[in-house]
């Protein structure tokens, strides 16, 4: 999992710090050798604390992060004297990020803005001294409170891409080109399967300035969704994205075989995938003539809409672009 520079999920054994104990202490002065309690307070263990952080793309910064220690706080002294708090140890990571516990698998916290802060493991409270417990009926309490312990455990980091256009397909279904021809975004293209093993992101230039974000995961083949290929693992990328761009090679032996076994995938995955808004796009449609158009057209599923495009003659690309931002603002003013 983390021999790639994009790394989307790393396991960290994390401990805040703990309390500091309450001092037992009482006031001796020249003129009064029983001047009363004044022990002061333990200071607060260190949170860890998740920082979004916009310029980070991959959690591959944590690679080698395997304990996070949060300082422990200090004890009260005497003369009412706090002990200091913890020092916070603070996380940066990119959008998209979910911090869940191993053991129970709970989402514990979710980092969607840029400088957004969420203290994900709390530091222990300090203890009470000695003062805090005097009383007109107890006037020289004995008892001081020690620190509570901070919280420990394996925890989970785990990187959801965030893009406004996920572009689902098999292997070799042009998702990469096509990625290539629309953004200034690199991907590795060649003639043969899974030429994509890792996420890849580009921007999408439209017009008057604007634009808008598309991913190009790996490709997606049948039985992805019980870890068959690669599917399974970039999977939960797809969850970010508001609009799918499922394409299909124009010299597909079923196209709407094709689709049905990619949505198959996404509900066997996660149902809620299907509630996303869905558009097909046939690719390498520049060897088609109007009459076999024609004929993939009846083929494919209605009310999903669809384009013919071709990413090497840029064929329909700009059409796409037009009906990519048509969707994306639809569902924006949906939400």
């Amino acid at each position: 999992m983390e021999k790639t520079n994009f790394v989307d999920q790393i396991r960290i054994f994390c401990r805040s710090g703990h309390g500091g104990a309450g001092s037992k202490h009482f006031m001796r002065t020249k003129f009064n050798a029983q001047a009363g309690p004044d022990g002061g307070n333990g200071g607060r263990g260190g949170h860890i604390i998740l920082r979004g952080n916009k310029n980070l793309w991959t959690l591959l910064h944590l690679r080698y992060y395997k304990n996070v220690l949060a300082e422990n706080g200090e004890g009260g002294s005497g003369n009412n004297c706090t002990g200091r708090s913890g020092k916070d140890v603070i996380i940066e990571v990119p959008l998209g990020t979910i911090a869940r516990d191993e053991e129970t698998e709970e989402t514990e916290a979710e980092i969607l803005e840029d400088g957004q802060e969420i203290v994900w493991i709390k530091g222990g409270r300090g203890g009470l001294g000695n003062a805090e417990f005097a009383t007109p009926t107890n006037q020289a309490p004995e008892h001081a409170q020690p620190g509570e312990p901070g919280e420990e455990g394996w925890k989970v980091l785990e990187l959801k891409v965030l893009a406004d256009v996920g572009l689902v397909g098999f292997p070799n279904a042009g998702k990469s080109t096509l990625l290539s021809v629309m953004t200034a975004a690199k991907p590795k293209i060649a003639d043969y399967a899974f030429t994509t093993i890792t996420p890849q992101l580009g921007m999408v230039e439209y017009r008057n300035g604007r634009s808008f974000c598309i991913a190009d995961l790996p490709g997606i083949i049948e039985g992805a969704a019980e870890g068959k290929g690669l599917g399974h693992r970039f999977l939960r990328h797809i969850e970010r994205n508001p609009v799918l761009l499922f394409l299909i090679p124009a010299d597909s032996n079923d196209h709407k075989k094709e689709f049905d076994i990619l949505v198959n995938e996404l509900d066997q995955y996660n149902p809620e995938l299907l509630h996303k808004q869905f558009i097909i796009a046939i690719s390498k449609s520049d060897m088609l003539d109007d009459e076999l158009k024609e004929a993939i057209r009846k083929e494919l599923p209605g009310g999903v809409p669809h384009l013919f495009i071709s990413s090497v003659v840029q064929q329909g690309i700009q059409e796409l672009k037009d009906l990519l931002w048509k969707v994306l603002n639809e569902e924006s003013n949906r939400a």
